[in-house]
């Protein structure tokens, strides 16, 4: 068997939040939605976001995000400092850019309005 990577799920309590915050700042496009799923191209990959369903919601607090092992990872073609910078005034939350020994690329973590983390990858 052959397999290739083509869709990353994940299950949300707001879609149109999230699908918006994607769409707005790192210019994914809608390939197919619904009231409660959207498909957006985030290049060789696709990003589901699904609503979780009604019996989860109830026992979640309004407040909470969600802590889980997942990380988008986005490779930019813009400077990485000042991509950081206009995220925080638009007061997404990120950390601090990073970098490896031997390594060819600059990092930076955030977190989605879910609690969701990305990370931003930039070629030195």
């Amino acid at each position: 068997m052959n397999a290739t990577f083509d869709t990353l799920i994940l299950y949300v309590k707001n879609v149109e939040l999230l699908k918006n915050f994607y769409v707005e700042h790192f210019n994914l496009k809608v390939i197919e939605e619904d009231f409660i799923w959207v498909l957006l191209n985030a290049g060789t990959v696709h990003i589901g976001l699904h609503k979780i369903g009604d019996q989860y919601l109830d026992k979640i607090e309004a407040a909470h995000t969600f802590d889980n092992n997942t990380k988008l990872v986005f490779t930019i073609d813009v400077d990485i400092e000042l991509t950081r910078k206009e995220f925080l005034s638009k007061n997404i939350q990120m950390r601090e850019v990073k970098t490896f020994d031997n390594y060819d690329f600059w990092l930076c973590d955030g977190t989605d309005p879910e609690g969701n983390v990305f990370q931003l990858k930039s070629r030195k």
